[in-house]
């Protein structure tokens, strides 16, 4: 049975004016719950099912290390290339990407020999360029004889543009650099463990709605603190970049997790719909 995409009664933060439509990919959900595998094997399965060029963001390579990294000061200005495309990149995700646009080879010549790093940041023709993404950090990359490259990035941390200094022959722009305030007095271990919780029974429902064992979903928080845990989980609504890029705009932990826990409470009640029909006319 497909599973169609859900409506958010949300509109995010991009567009106010544009009509609010939100997706939870359910058989991303489902693939965690197997057994984390190598990242050689989820890029080659990816491969099979996309051109490399509108890969989506993988959750699979969140750690507690992300948590404890030492990010630049917020109110630290610099320069960084940056590359539109339709996806949100989060920090902690791992996103190949096949570099074949000229201005885009001029830029990875350039990052090669210096940080390896650009700006990932979200653009479509409804609601045109971002201005908050994600620094990308070459991981690996492979340069092919006609001069493409493959390249495997990994999210570092988020920013905001606040003046483009030149758009040829790519765009570079100053930004600041974004963190999440502190949440008060919101519990947010409590959240994540909610989060976690309906996540799981979407997993199990959408395993059992597409004729899969019905496995209990594994620890899917992997020690995570819940600020990366936020991020992996808004890397997981696959399908809905909009929603994705509300998400990561969010300067609050908190916030971040009731928002996400509202869309998976959302989809949880379809499937369960969806799974009492499915028991009430199991021909269909």
């Amino acid at each position: 049975m497909a599973l169609p995409q859900l409506i958010s009664t949300r509109k995010p933060s991009l567009n106010p004016n544009s009509t609010a439509l939100s997706s939870l990919n359910t058989n991303n959900l489902s693939s965690l719950s197997k057994s984390p595998s190598s990242l050689d094997s989820l890029l080659h399965s990816r491969r099979q099912k996309r051109r490399a060029a509108s890969l989506k963001c993988s959750a699979s390579s969140f750690s507690e290390k992300h948590h404890n990294t030492n990010h630049p000061k917020s109110d630290d200005v610099v320069e960084l290339p940056l590359f539109p495309l339709p996806l949100v990149l989060f920090p902690g995700a791992i996103l190949p990407l096949q570099i074949f646009e000229f201005r885009y080879r001029i830029m990875m010549h350039t990052l090669l020999h210096t940080d390896l790093r650009f700006g990932v940041i979200f653009s479509d023709s409804v609601s045109g360029t971002a201005e908050v993404g994600c620094v990308g950090e070459i991981v690996k990359h492979e340069r092919l004889v006609d001069d493409r490259f493959f390249l495997i990035c990994k999210g570092q941390e988020r920013f905001r543009v606040t003046n483009v200094v030149r758009t040829k022959p790519y765009l570079v722009a100053e930004v600041t650099w974004l963190e999440d305030r502190p949440s008060g007095e919101e519990d947010v271990e409590a959240l994540s463990t909610e989060v976690e919780t309906y996540m799981k029974d979407v997993i199990r429902l959408s395993n059992r709605l597409n004729g899969k064992p019905e496995k209990e979903a594994q620890d899917l928080r992997r020690n995570m603190f819940p600020t990366p845990f936020s991020f992996f989980v808004g890397s997981t609504f696959e399908g809905a970049p909009r929603e994705q890029q509300a998400l990561l705009e969010l300067e609050d932990t908190a916030t971040r997790l009731k928002r996400e826990k509202e869309t998976l409470r959302n989809t949880l009640n379809y499937l369960s719909a969806a799974s009492a029909v499915k028991d009430a006319f199991p021909s269909s």
